[in-house]
């Protein structure tokens, strides 16, 4: 009987956090390839070769080398006031190097991920759907809007996941994440302000991870699927029960509200209490997958097991306490 080959998964920006995170929790099931720009990594186990994103001999002389069966976009301007402040790079990052990627991923026939987000709404809605038809308000969700609109249109093996604000405790990106800039904070027992306007879910980042590898070998495609913790705070009550299930002190945390930069061409309802809600209904990604995603509560108590009991990623995923199967 044959061996069943293992599959090649190719993460573009495996220098972010999300990529880096992604590489090490999916390189035990895979192999890894990960390009990076300008800062150089090393991660065990896995290859990591430069890239520029605009260079399509570049892009398309990697895609030939390795031949992908899948292939991740993580890279892009994430913070919302940073797309703001430089458009064009958001556009470039976030859209224009998707394309080229999604391009060349055609012709080796290359399965492409694109990671957008919940930002692709106004947060005026209750409950936003797949179906739903994005109205960013930000540049940042502007960007991963039209994104996601070229890989269904003009892509023949795609999978899309939207998600809610991912969290983890990275090792080789440059920039800290939320989770980890609160952590740094509480342990120099310094106070941190954080926002108490804006309610997203959250999620640690290994949780993508398991969403991917069933993907993968459920062979999915063609699919937009949200994926979110099953309930939303904001990043101060985020904060505070972190606190609790790390048993940090919470008078630290206080209450404030982060700018948000809305596009001067974005329709917007008035919202006196500013207020704004990136509900998203995962009901799709629960019944194609068969699982349960789980609370942001249930979701630290993950991260706190696999930081502290030192479980690493596939112990963490054969675990009763992460997701569970219907």
């Amino acid at each position: 009987m044959t061996e069943q080959r293992t599959k090649t998964i190719l993460i573009f920006g495996i220098s972010s956090f999300v990529g880096s995170s992604l590489a090490s929790f999916l390189k035990k099931d895979y192999k890894i390839v990960g390009t990076y720009h300008k800062n150089p990594v090393s991660i065990d186990g896995i290859t990591t070769v430069p890239c520029d994103i605009h260079s399509k001999q570049e892009v398309q002389l990697i895609m030939y080398t390795f031949k992908p069966d899948i292939t991740i976009y993580a890279i892009g301007l994430s913070s919302i006031v940073d797309c703001a402040l430089s458009e064009r790079r958001a556009d470039a990052l976030n859209t224009s190097g998707l394309f080229t990627v999604a391009d060349i991923c055609q012709r080796y026939k290359s399965q492409i991920i694109y990671l957008s987000s919940n930002f692709v709404f106004s947060g005026e809605s209750s409950e936003n759907f797949e179906l739903d038809i994005p109205d960013p308000t930000t540049t940042y969700g502007k960007t991963q809007a039209a994104a996601e609109f070229y890989i269904q249109k003009s892509s023949l093996n795609y999978l899309v996941f939207r998600v809610c604000r991912l969290y983890g405790r990275g090792g080789v990106h440059v920039r800290k994440n939320l989770f980890e800039k609160i952590q740094a904070k509480l342990h120099a027992r310094e106070e941190i302000e954080l926002d108490d306007y804006i309610k997203t879910g959250f999620l640690d980042i290994d949780y993508l991870g398991m969403v991917i590898k069933i993907c993968v070998e459920r062979g999915l495609k063609n699919r937009l699927l949200q994926i979110s913790s099953n309930d939303f705070m904001s990043t101060y009550a985020f904060g505070k029960l972190y606190c609790q299930k790390f048993q940090e002190p919470g008078k630290l945390i206080s209450s404030g509200k982060w700018p948000y930069p809305i596009m001067s061409s974005a329709k917007v309802s008035d919202n006196s209490s500013g207020v704004l809600n990136f509900n998203m209904n995962i009901t799709n990604a629960e019944g194609y997958l068969h699982l349960r995603l789980p609370s942001v509560e249930e979701s630290l108590e993950y991260s706190v097991q696999k930081l502290r009991v030192g479980l690493d990623a596939k112990e963490a995923h054969e675990s009763k306490d992460t997701i569970n199967y219907i």
